[in-house]
């Protein structure tokens, strides 16, 4: 960033950003946003760059952004399943969810700025990133499965959480309230029972349900139901659930 030149080498923003412009001409750094630079690699100099961590693209070309979804299931040990793409969660208008950026490939969903809570600042190398805490990570895929990889993958993350020594029932439904979305208590209290994670969950969940049918998964046909949870199942849940025809 041009304000750290500023401040270590102790130059004007004028001057530093020339520096910074004349290091990118020689190929030394990458200029990833508006302000913001990466190092290229010794062994990258004379090839196409491909960022070796594409989290630290993050805040330049996002923000307001945090990373979410499957990315950060990973991150808290919610699942071993890798996914190629980096899922961020941003505030900014986006025509493409699917984008490719300096070799680092990103699904982006849009969000409301008054929906950004729930969230840390890791570092990556030298880089302050946002990602989910591990229950609005949760609360992400429950709301949009599409980015954790589809329900199976969500309830497999679900299963890993109500194991976590994180656990908390209080703040899942704390921030389903607060984003609003009446499916994920749906999503939730059905998965909570399926996976036996207690009754007092469920019946938070009961208690919050709105009106009208949601489908468990928006990304798949959904052709049965389930009243207790006003939920829409796909054919492949027909065993698991009991449903109503």
């Amino acid at each position: 960033m041009i304000d750290d030149v500023v401040s270590i080498l102790n130059l004007g923003r004028s001057e530093a950003a020339k520096l910074l412009s004349r290091w990118t001409e020689q190929g030394w750094l990458r200029r990833v946003g508006c302000g913001a630079y990466v190092p290229a690699p010794v062994d990258a100099l004379d090839r196409p760059f491909v960022l070796e961590d594409p989290w630290v693209l993050v805040p330049a070309l996002f923000d307001p952004a945090y990373i979410g979804g499957w990315s950060a299931a990973s991150h808290w040990d919610l699942t071993e399943q890798l996914f190629r793409d980096t899922v961020v969660l941003t505030s900014q208008q986006i025509r493409e969810k699917h984008q490719s950026r300096h070799g680092a490939r990103f699904l982006l969903r849009h969000i409301q700025t008054r929906h950004i809570f729930g969230t840390k600042s890791i570092w990556r190398g030298k880089s302050k990133v946002a990602i989910s805490d591990i229950h609005r990570t949760v609360i992400d895929m429950l709301d949009t499965p599409s980015i954790g990889g589809g329900i199976q993958h969500v309830t497999d993350c679900l299963k890993s959480y109500f194991r976590h020594s994180s656990r908390s029932d209080e703040t899942l439904i704390l921030y389903a309230e607060r984003l609003g979305n009446g499916s994920v208590f749906k999503r939730l209290g059905y998965l909570a029972e399926m996976c036996d994670a207690g009754e007092d969950l469920q019946n938070a969940c009961r208690e919050h349900m709105t009106a009208g049918l949601a489908k468990l998964d928006p990304g798949l046909d959904c052709t049965s139901s389930v009243t207790k949870w006003r939920l829409l199942m796909p054919e492949s849940w027909r065993q698991e659930s009991h449903h109503d025809q």
